[in-house]
Formats: structure tokens, C-alpha cells, sequence
């Protein structure tokens, strides 16, 4: 009678993990997931084709059911109907593996998000995450940094020099952007002290949003999660126009479609993280109710809501991109993350330490007025950044003022070569 009674107040406690229904909670947290995102991976490929149809003013896949919604499914059917084909003198165990290889870590990511806060049941307090690790988010930069491995053995396993030269340059790209990414957390860290998830999500509560207390290190998290997820401008492993299709060149049927699914999955898990580490993971903004007890089905349903709306928007964020911006250099991708990107960070993380610690000497407690001294630290450094990187290309004009002594040099040359050129014809 007491457990009715606590469900009704909304005082649950936590589920005792000894429990036979903690171990059932797990499963069906499970399989919702997994649900949820296999079905989320499979639509935005529609959404991407119905996207760039929008971008571009023409239509989209509209044929196979209301609106098309049923074109996923086609596309499925006829994967699953094609021939497998294995190329020659290939490794098939590592050709056959490598697909998975890299599908299976964007989907296991997912185990230590919190998608929604904690739902109260007649058997004890669910938190609405798969498992909730002490170590939640350093799990998941192990995890999702083993999907390099599945890129590199297609190329290499494939024996295809296109999709070997696609594989080298997505672990060349990968392995140097997962430095400015996992760098750009430790701000994080510092602020949360501590590398559980939920924690992060509570912190951000409290605080304010990470994107505006640690802006720096959300544009450069931002920025690496496009390139560890081969998206453009980031998309040199694939690069079309000069690899043919990459390090799946080689691939056909449904372990060819398993590469964009892996793609899409880590798009999604890569917006998954974004907002849980800055944009405050389920929280509602502008709202304090949903942080705290007593905890309400109501309140489960509507984090869950929002995280959902936050993350469907940094999926659309990523097919916008696609489609307006042109794909980077090979020596431009590299030396953004070696020559702009690691050396803003490591600065970066020296110089939130150093505000942090300041602001805890002085005595300043972990709240508002402390988020609002970081927002305003931000907005400078962002200024900063902004003037320092620009080049003449954002703020200032294209055409870049020059000195009136090297005008006056450019002239006389331009002079003496019409004066050469004539004397030449004559």
C-alpha cells in the first residue's frame, strides 16, 4: 500500500538494482531506445532528401505512400534484395566486419544519455537513461572513437586503392579532431565537476546553459562533431569528385546502406551529446519546475519533449549545412584542427580554469551571478576569436584595404610589364 502511496505524492525513491523489476526497466529502456533511434536513423535519411529538395526548390521523394513517408521503407526492401558482392582478393572476415564495426558504437553511445527526468512508478524512481554510468561521459568518447576502426578495415580490407586512400583519410581526420573535441569538454568538467551525464544536465540547471557559460568550447565542440561524422564541409573520406565513393567503394546491398545508417547514427549521437553537454540536455528553458522533486509522469513526458525538439534541431543543423557550404580542402581540414582548433582550446581551457578558480576564491557561489560572469568572459573571447581568425573575410571587407606604398609598388610593376609587353611586339 505504501508504494501506491509514494507514486501518488511523487516522493519515489530509486529503484533497488537487486530488484527483478530494475532488470526488466533496463530491458524495456532498451528496446525503446533502440527503437526509437533505428526508426530516427532510417527517417533522416528521408528528411535529408526532403531537406535538400527545399534547399534546392524542387521536390523531394513524394511517390511511395502520403507525402512519401513510405519511401524508407522501399529503399529497405530493395537493400535487402540486392545481390552481395565481394571483390576480389579481398579480406571477406574484415569486409564483413567492418560494416558493423562501424554502425554498433554510435548506437551504444546512447546507453549513458539521459533523454527525460527521472518517471515515478508504483516499484521505485526509473531515471530515464539505459545505464547510468559514474563515468557516463568519458563511456562515450571510448566508445564512439572505436567507429575509426570499421572505416580504416573497409578501406584496407576492400583491397581498393580509392577506398584505402578513404579509409587513411578518415582516420587521419578523425583521430585529429577527437583532440579538439575531447579537449573542449574539459571545460565542461570543470564546471560540473564531474563526468556523469546527469550531472552535466543538473549543473546546466543551476547555472545556465553551457553554450553560453563555455561558448568557446561549444563552437569548437560543434565544429569537431562535424568532422568526426564525415559530414561536410567535412567530408573528404568520401570526397566524390576524387574517391569515387571512399572507403566504401567496394560495398554493395545492405552492408553498403549500413555506412550512411552509421553516419546518421552518429549525427544523431553526436546531437545527443551536443545538447546534453551545452544546450542542458532535457531541461526546459525558462522553467525550474522540471529540475527538482516531486517527480510526475507530466514532467517525464515533457523533458523527454524537449530533448527530442533539441535534438531533431541539430539533426536539421547538419543537413543545412550539407546543402549551403562548399566541402574543405584536405590541407584546410588538417590544419584547422591541428593549427586553429587545439591551440584555441588548450588557451582556452587555461583560461576557464583560471576564471573558475578566481570566482571560487572570491567566494562567488555556483549560480546565477557565477553564469553571468562567464557569459560576459565569453562574449569578449568570442569577440576575440572572432577579429583574430577573420582575416579580412567576415567582419571586415573582402576586398582587404592595402597599404599605399605597396599600391604604389603593385602599380609600377603592373607599369614596367605593359612597357616590356609593347616593346616586345614592336
Amino acid at each position: 500500500m505504501m508504494a501506491p502511496a509514494l507514486f501518488q505524492a511523487g516522493a519515489v525513491s530509486q529503484m533497488d538494482p537487486s530488484t527483478g523489476v530494475y532488470l526488466i526497466a533496463a530491458i524495456v529502456k532498451l528496446v525503446v531506445i533502440f527503437t526509437i533511434c533505428m526508426v530516427g536513423v532510417a527517417y533522416s535519411t528521408f528528411a535529408e532528401r526532403r531537406i535538400s529538395a527545399w534547399i534546392q526548390d524542387r521536390h523531394g521523394p513524394n511517390r511511395v505512400g502520403p507525402q512519401g513517408v513510405l519511401q524508407v521503407l522501399a529503399d529497405g526492401v530493395k537493400n535487402i534484395m540486392k545481390e552481395e558482392t565481394y571483390p576480389n582478393f579481398a579480406s571477406k572476415a574484415l569486409f564483413i566486419l567492418a560494416p558493423g564495426l562501424a554502425f554498433l558504437p554510435a548506437m551504444v553511445a546512447w546507453a549513458v544519455i539521459p533523454f527525460g527526468s527521472p518517471l515515478p512508478t508504483p516499484w521505485g524512481r526509473i531515471d530515464l537513461v539505459v545505464a547510468d554510468l559514474p563515468v557516463g561521459f568519458l563511456f562515450t568518447l571510448a566508445v564512439t572513437s572505436i567507429g575509426v576502426y570499421g572505416i580504416v578495415i573497409a578501406g584496407w580490407s576492400s583491397n581498393n586503392k580509392y577506398a584505402l586512400l578513404g579509409g587513411l583519410r578518415s582516420s587521419a581526420q578523425m583521430v585529429s579532431y577527437e583532440i579538439a573535441m575531447g579537449m573542449s569538454t574539459v571545460c565542461v568538467l570543470l564546471l560540473a565537476g564531474n563526468v556523469s551525464l546527469g550531472v552535466v544536465v543538473d549543473q546546466q540547471a543551476r547555472m545556465g546553459w553551457n553554450v553560453l557559460l563555455l561558448s568557446v568550447a561549444a563552437l569548437i565542440f560543434l565544429i569537431s562533431a562535424f568532422a568526426e561524422t564525415n559530414r561536410l564541409p567535412f567530408d573528404l573520406p568520401e570526397a566524390e569528385s576524387e574517391l569515387i565513393a571512399g572507403y566504401h567503394a567496394e560495398y554493395s546491398a545492405m552492408k553498403f546502406s549500413m555506412f550512411p545508417m552509421s553516419e546518421y547514427a552518429n549525427m544523431i549521437t553526436s546531437s545527443a551529446m551536443i545538447v546534453t553537454l551545452f544546450f542542458g540536455g532535457w531541461d526546459i528553458p525558462f522553467t525550474h519546475w522540471d529540475n527538482d522533486a516531486p517527480w510526475t509522469v507530466l514532467k517525464s513526458v515533457l523533458t523527454f519533449g524537449a530533448f527530442a525538439t533539441k535534438v531533431m534541431f541539430f539533426v536539421f543543423f547538419y543537413m543545412w549545412i550539407r546543402w549551403t557550404l562548399p566541402r574543405f580542402r584536405y590541407d584546410q581540414l588538417m590544419a584547422l584542427g591541428w593549427k586553429v582548433l587545439l591551440p584555441v582550446v588548450l588557451a582556452y581551457i587555461v583560461i576557464v580554469a583560471g576564471a573558475v578558480l578566481a570566482l571560487d576564491a572570491a567566494g562567488v557561489a555556483r549560480g546565477p551571478a557565477f553564469g553571468a560572469i562567464l557569459f560576459g568572459m565569453n562574449v569578449v573571447l568570442l569577440a576575440v576569436l572572432v577579429f583574430a581568425l577573420d582575416k579580412g573575410r567576415l567582419v571586415s571587407p573582402s576586398y582587404a584595404r592595402l597599404a599605399q606604398d605597396r599600391v604604389a609598388r603593385l602599380r609600377a610593376a603592373s607599369a614596367q610589364r605593359s612597357i616590356v609587353a609593347g616593346g616586345g611586339g614592336q
